[in-house]
């Protein structure tokens, strides 16, 4: 088990690397336009690039597993290896899983990913609280045991997440905003970054109403093809903005399959997010 939380090893990667998170969705049009087959070789191909590409330069890679899994047990080995490869070196690793359940299966769910021997282990997983937060127990207990992280959705780039995410319960205060108190209230004894962070839509404008300031981090996917731009990020997380891990997934990679054009692509985004992000 890690002696150092997820939160406190986060800060120090965005610090020394900036907050830029890159994710790795092997689309099967990306691997087209990689000159790449949609099949094992090329996945294995495509996720080895990015991984010698980013890894020794950004603070955060996400692979999104439902790409591998679709490969079966020949893309589950793939997507081990793209893990155990990006942490050595140095990348933090979010598995973009969005795993969600309840009891022993939730248990199953939070030892596959957040467990450090576990073969498809990650410093945090994305995790989906929506049969309650309590559901998502499991894992936040082996989570603070194990020091990694858990990043839940709350509110979400899909315009499809509003009907449930803002939805307002009986005491009158919004499905997000519960989480968001939630996941505070998990965070609220942890220096220099609690490791419990929600997933919000970089697309999403402005969200005064929520209190954002969870002491935890805040993964915010839509940078790139869905639209929204680094210059973005102030007017949707106002405060909190100094915690936000901006996620750009296409913007990068259709710039490949060169490394260094990947390298630049990253560099690019990179600092425009350290252009509009606090220093301190």
């Amino acid at each position: 088990m890690s002696s150092e939380p997820f939160g406190a090893r986060l800060r120090r990667a965005m610090d020394e690397r900036g907050p830029l998170c890159v994710g790795i969705d092997p689309h099967g049009s990306l691997l087209a336009d990689w000159g790449l087959d949609d099949d094992v070789a090329g996945l294995e191909r495509f996720s080895r690039t990015v991984v010698e590409a980013l890894a020794d330069r950004v603070a955060v890679l996400k692979p999104q597993s439902a790409f591998f899994e679709r490969f079966g047990s020949r893309g589950i080995a793939i997507l081990e290896r793209t893990v155990k490869d990006a942490r050595a070196a140095g990348a933090l690793v979010i598995m973009d899983a969005k795993r969600g359940d309840i009891g022993s299966t939730m248990s199953a769910y939070a030892e596959t990913f957040l467990h450090p021997e576990a073969p498809l282990f990650a410093d945090a997983l994305t995790v989906s609280p929506y049969l309650g937060y309590g559901s998502l127990r499991p894992a936040v207990d082996l989570a603070k045991k194990a020091g990694s992280g858990l990043f839940v959705l709350v509110l979400t780039s899909n315009p499809e997440g509003a009907e449930v995410q803002r939805a307002v319960r009986e005491d009158g205060r919004s499905v997000a905003a519960t989480l968001l108190t939630h996941l505070a209230a998990e965070n609220a004894d942890s220096a220099p970054l609690g490791s419990f962070g929600a997933v919000v839509g970089a697309t999403l404008g402005n969200l005064s109403s929520y209190d954002l300031e969870i002491n935890g981090p805040l993964l915010a996917p839509g940078i790139g093809a869905q639209g929204a731009t680094p210059r973005d990020l102030p007017a949707v997380f106002g405060g909190a903005l100094g915690n936000v891990v901006p996620s750009v997934s296409r913007g990068v990679l259709r710039a490949g399959p060169e490394v260094a054009a990947l390298r630049a692509a990253a560099d690019r985004f990179a600092a425009e997010v350290r252009a509009v992000t606090p220093t301190d």
